[in-house]
């Protein structure tokens, strides 16, 4: 959980729960870094256009392979999730 305030799924309106819905897993949750920008539109906005640059725009590398970078560098961060 963020130890931040975040907006939960429920609580959600207008473009924010266009994100959500747009972003739930399949567990039926919204990513927390997801949440941790839900204060802040602009940010979410910008957070992401990044994410999906950088997991789905040009590259040599697979998704998979880029998933795979993904969990390495959260492990060495101790992350969570």
């Amino acid at each position: 959980m963020a130890w931040i305030k975040t907006i939960n799924e429920d609580e959600a309106a207008g473009p924010l729960a266009k994100i959500y819905d747009g972003t739930k897993r399949s567990w039926g949750g919204v990513d927390h870094i997801i949440k941790a920008h839900s204060l802040n539109m602009a940010a979410l906005r910008s957070v992401m256009l990044f994410y999906k640059g950088l997991m789905h725009g040009d590259c040599d590398l697979s998704l998979a392979q880029r998933e795979m970078i993904a969990v390495t560098v959260s492990v060495l961060n101790e992350c969570e999730y």
